[in-house]
């Protein structure tokens, strides 16, 4: 059964319900995926487990949903004046790599990382350079509709031809922009805030990605890509758009502008935006150099997981301050988490039955703004010792591991493969034989290939490091 879900919309600066727009009561989400010229850093990463999160939960509380997410892989330039050098030919100077290589290689390991983060995949993946037919016929509807025009270097969207534009930032940022205190003035521009739809390669030199269109060989602006892209997958209004909240003052807004000039339809019903993860009081940005990687965790003993975990322990739409003793909590909190789950598998002989009390109000916490830390209040409070019958504890904790993906496996009932159960197996008889000093060295050897034992009153049980 549908739980209704409530969520904030910048946009609207309100907390409505959500209803699907669309007939077949599907949910079209459309998230705004990494520029792969670089490694992304756990800041970034904080985004991306809150949007994985709010899909998860659209799912366990009823709603089907068709995931979409971009590919920045040509187009973001170094400043959001539409100058400097596109993002993607920085990344292959620095790495004496083709711009094609440096994307491919840095979507590879976008992924690699997402999936041990347990974060599931989009349904549709859309890299920007496999969608430029798209992104010309875009910027050809805002010409017809008459709110473009030319200069030396492109084609540019007219701000001032689109009546509220910068709404989703807000009056008072909008004034700054307009003030120029967002970028340094392009002499050929109308408007401070006007963008590029299409940029127009330099005269006597050749960039690594450019096509043909009907302005001269060139290459698509950043903004243009999400509109065409999410409207060619998702129609020309949908549900629900989610990024960080840095993709408000610019991408986003300039999204709305194209799509809603060209279409005269709204764009999305729902704009959600993840606050920043800071260090030391100041966003975590490569810029700043002032970044941690999913590497520099794991270096430290950390597992990616235990990041996703201390990423719970704030709504999505307040500020998270990273620390390492931070993580480190989370590292044990999410340990007492997987062995709890063992214990309770032991304990009701991995028979789950009916949780829909707890999981009610599970659910509830999730449906009121996606409410995360106080979802987890109520998991543990459901699993501690002597709270519900252990099979009632084991149905809750299948489904919660739906949404929270803590484990692993990812979901109860992993099974050790068979290699490590006959290991498993030599330790319990071990033990039975009372012959510790090979017990010992089989719960280290166990250990070592990440599954910890622990024994117990009722027997030996084993639960993923």
């Amino acid at each position: 059964m549908t739980v209704n879900m409530r969520l904030h919309d910048t946009l609207s600066r309100s907390v409505r319900e959500l209803v699907p727009a669309n007939e077949d009561g599907v949910i079209g989400l459309y998230t705004c995926g990494p520029t792969v010229y670089n490694t992304p850093h756990i800041g970034n990463y904080r985004t991306y487990v809150f949007e994985d999160v709010l899909r998860r939960s659209l799912l366990l509380l009823g709603y089907k949903v068709r995931h979409v997410m971009n590919i920045t892989d040509v187009g973001h330039l170094t400043s959001d004046a539409d100058e400097g050098q596109d993002k993607m030919e920085v990344g292959a100077a620095r790495e004496g790599k083709s711009a094609r290589d440096i994307a491919r290689f840095y979507t590879q390991s976008f992924f690699d990382d997402i999936g041990r983060l347990n974060i599931l995949r989009a349904d549709t993946v859309c890299p920007a350079t496999e969608h430029i037919p798209e992104q010309i016929a875009l910027i050809r509807r805002l010409e017809e509709r008459g709110v473009t025009y030319r200069t030396a270097d492109g084609v540019y969207f007219d701000t001032a031809k689109f009546p509220g534009y910068g709404r989703l930032m807000g009056a008072s940022h909008l004034a700054g922009i307009q003030e120029g205190a967002r970028v340094q003035a392009n002499p050929d521009k109308r408007n401070p805030s006007d963008f590029a739809l299409w940029k127009l390669s330099p005269e006597g030199s050749k960039r690594q990605m450019e096509w043909d269109s009907p302005w001269g060989r060139g290459f698509p602006g950043w903004h243009i890509e999400c509109s065409a892209m999410a409207m060619k997958y998702l129609g020309e209004s949908f549900d629900i758009h989610c990024g960080g909240v840095d993709h408000i003052p610019v991408h986003h807004t300039n999204e709305i502008a194209q799509a809603e000039a060209a279409t005269g339809k709204p764009f999305v019903r729902f704009w959600m935006h993840a606050e920043f993860l800071v260090m030391n009081k100041a966003k975590m940005a490569k810029s700043e150099g002032g970044f941690v990687r999913l590497a520099d965790l794991e270096a430290r003993g950390l597992h990616p997981l235990d990041y996703r975990c201390f990423c719970f322990g704030a709504h999505y739409r307040r500020q998270l301050e990273f620390s390492w003793e931070g993580v480190e909590a989370a590292r044990v909190a999410r340990r007492r988490f997987a062995e709890r789950f063992a214990d309770i598998s032991r304990e009701c002989g991995n028979t789950p039955s009916d949780a829909s009390e707890p999981l009610a109000r599970f659910r509830e916490r999730l449906a009121d703004d996606l409410n995360v830390p106080e979802a987890m209040a109520v998991a543990w409070d459901t699993i501690r010792p002597g709270a519900h019958a252990p099979s009632v504890q084991l149905g809750f904790l299948h489904e919660a591991e739906k949404v929270l993906a803590l484990l692993p496996g990812a979901q109860a009932g992993e099974r050790l493969t068979p290699e490590l159960k006959i290991l498993f197996d030599r330790y319990v008889e071990s033990r039975k034989r009372k012959d510790f000093a090979s017990s010992d060295a089989l719960r280290k050897e166990l250990l070592g290939k990440g599954v910890k034992v622990k024994d117990t009153p009722q027997g030996s049980v084993w639960s993923r490091v």
